[in-house]
């Protein structure tokens, strides 16, 4: 499906580099897009780095994630995004959220513009990134938990165990407005891993999900996102070359849809 590029549009981005490293051209050919970064939170000074940050060159994770934000503050400023950092902490730090925990920001922040399209990971490999996946599933499939009864579809009913589990009177935690457009992106790096964004095409197809590829007319910014790229000086020494190829390679995005099994009543 050939699409022109959103107007208005939001990207959600699990970490503070996966927004430019997976949609950067995207970005730059949108005016002013919101890129808005779950696990941005700074840990608590005098905790000592985590591996991953060590392996960076910082003594501590708070350093670490101040160096970051500057980082894609840098970055995204190259390419015309406006930073919205949220403060849920990196996996790496030792915290653990639910996907309601995290929808329920999300759906907030996006009831505060009800037009436009929001572009979300497909949630490849990484907890982080499956973790902020589940949550603008929720998100996105909250307006169906509110319809009549006898509505819902099958990806509905999906949406809707996870609120359950979360409030105890059976009221849905997670608000969002019904005119917002959804695309997902492929996660730069894990997309090049084998079977991953089969595995996912398939989970969605087996709960009703019809994934369809969408065309954008971004290939002329592609030069632009790279040069971008370069701002995340501490992230690109520890990627090996496959890995760095991939962030040179054209993004791929997906919309959903309902099967016309799920349509018929077939699927659960």
């Amino acid at each position: 499906m050939d699409m022109q590029v959103p107007q208005s549009l939001t990207i959600i981005s699990p970490h503070l580099d996966d927004a430019v490293f997976s949609c950067g051209a995207l970005i730059a050919a949108c005016r002013n897009p919101l890129v808005v970064t779950v696990f941005a939170g700074v840990p608590p000074e005098g905790i000592d780095a985590p591996d991953w940050d060590r392996a960076a060159g910082f003594n501590t994770g708070h350093e670490a994630v101040h160096a970051r934000r500057h980082e894609d503050a840098r970055a995204l400023a190259m390419l015309g995004g406006e930073p919205v950092w949220l403060d849920f902490l990196d996996s790496q730090y030792g915290k653990r959220y639910t996907p309601v925990d995290i929808a329920v920001r999300l759906g907030r922040l996006l009831a505060m513009q009800p037009h436009g399209t929001v572009v979300a990971p497909l949630g490849l490999f990484h907890s982080d990134h499956a973790l902020v996946n589940a949550a603008c599933m929720l998100v996105r499939e909250a307006v169906h938990a509110e319809a009549p009864a006898g509505a819902a579809t099958s990806a509905t009913t999906h949406a809707g165990t996870h609120a359950a589990s979360a409030d105890p009177h059976g009221a849905h935690p997670v608000s969002a407005p019904a005119s917002l457009q959804w695309l997902f992106y492929e996660d730069a790096i894990y997309r090049r891993m084998p079977g991953m964004i089969q595995n996912r095409l398939m989970a969605w197809w087996q709960e009703g999900l019809l994934a369809s590829p969408v065309n954008l007319p971004i290939a002329p910014f592609q030069t632009q996102k790279m040069r971008a790229i370069e701002a995340y000086e501490s992230q690109l020494p520890l990627f090996n070359a496959e890995q760095l190829a991939d962030l040179g390679a054209p993004e791929r995005y997906w919309s959903l849809g309902p099967t016309s099994l799920s349509a018929a009543g077939q699927f659960r």
